[in-house]
């Protein structure tokens, strides 16, 4: 009965440690990524939503992931995976930079 007892206690114990995943937005906004600059964690998103009236893109500067076209009020989610500082651009409007930093490792 301790046995299961211990056990049960220690997996409540890692459940509760481990954070979930969190979900970060980033408009598209009068030709701008709104914020310019976001910070998170390993494992969490990020959406892209255009709230402006041209179509616009969120395309890695890498070149490893794209959201391909986004009109207006579309949204479009990636998960982060890996740690790291991530730059990206609108392929449409290539003057439109923002910058992701990526926090810990997913394992």
């Amino acid at each position: 009965m301790r046995t299961a007892l211990f056990c049960a206690a220690a997996l409540l114990a890692l459940t509760a440690a481990a954070p979930s995943p969190k979900t970060y937005t980033v408009h598209i906004r009068d030709d701008k990524f709104q914020p310019p600059s976001v910070t998170v964690a390993a494992g969490d998103a990020v959406s892209f939503i255009n709230d402006d009236d041209d179509a616009h893109t969120a395309t890695a500067d890498d070149g490893s992931w794209d959201s391909e076209g986004l009109n207006q009020g579309q949204k479009w989610s990636h998960t982060f995976a890996k740690s790291g500082k991530v730059t990206y651009h609108c392929t449409v409007h290539p003057f439109m930079h923002g910058t992701l930093v990526v926090q810990g490792e997913k394992k």
